[in-house]
């Protein structure tokens, strides 16, 4: 199992456990899940979030 699926296994499990049902249970488990997801991608080196971050460079 890649870095980037734990991540996102984790994120999900952690917002059903942080808030339990409802919408903001769901949107809560949605967020923590992309960001356990591309935090995975980052270290397995799948996804460069430093390039997402800096965005296009000036001139």
């Amino acid at each position: 199992m890649l870095t980037a699926s734990q991540g996102l296994l984790a994120g999900l499990l952690l917002g059903v456990a942080a808030a339990a049902g409802g919408l903001t249970g769901f949107l809560i488990a949605l967020v923590l899940g992309t960001v356990g997801y591309l935090l995975g991608g980052q270290r397995d080196g799948e996804i460069d979030l430093g390039a997402v971050i800096r965005g296009r460079g000036r001139g």
